[in-house]
């Protein structure tokens, strides 16, 4: 657990408040979303947290300090089964606490605080796979370079040997070997353009 804040703790001593946070986070992962107060949900938030973080890694070591914690089986088993496969793909973030208003009775200040299970966002998985397919595409983009400038310096070769008239422009096709499709190479006046059929 993080270092405590100044000033009272949220029960009457350090034990009630080990037992109260471990009492909230099995809340949490019992129905994934409690209603507190605010000064409890931000207490709640790294505790509960770092028993996620401990349930994606799913070794054995991992579940025993989870129940150490949380005393019932069946809310850990959800933590490892469900809950921690649901957020494999984020780095942190896994809970979001929401204001809601004041209490009441003693108007105290309260929140929801979730358990974020939905996917990332469109934005982050896209990034996400333009970032894997980037590197599969940059390892063969050199070996797709080198072998298409060599084909284009012996059609420049080829089109140069050939005689030219002066209103027509001599013509070479030549067949691209990754591809297996055809390249047709003009040349007008001297320059050389690739067209892709």
């Amino acid at each position: 657990m993080p270092t405590p804040t100044k000033g009272p703790r949220l029960g009457g001593g350090p034990a009630h408040e080990r037992l109260m946070l471990a009492n909230l986070a099995a809340s949490l992962f019992e129905h994934k979303r409690i209603t507190t107060t605010v000064t409890k949900a931000k207490r709640l938030r790294p505790y509960a947290e770092r028993l996620i973080t401990f349930a994606k890694k799913g070794d054995l070591a991992s579940r025993r300090r989870v129940l150490g914690v949380i005393s019932s089986k069946s809310i850990v088993h959800e933590l490892f089964t469900d809950i921690a496969p649901a957020v494999a793909n984020r780095e942190g973030g896994y809970t979001r606490i929401t204001k809601i208003g004041n209490r009441k009775g003693d108007n105290a200040p309260m929140a929801v605080i979730e358990l974020v299970l939905e996917p990332m966002s469109a934005k982050q998985s896209v990034v996400a796979e333009a970032e894997q397919a980037k590197a599969p595409a940059a390892a063969a983009a050199p070996v797709a370079e080198s072998v298409e400038v060599p084909e284009t310096a012996e059609a420049v070769e080829s089109v140069d040997s050939a005689p030219a008239t002066d209103d027509v422009a001599a013509e070479d096709t030549t067949v691209d070997a990754e591809a297996g499709a055809e390249d047709e190479v003009v040349v007008v006046e001297g320059t050389v353009e690739d067209e892709k059929k």
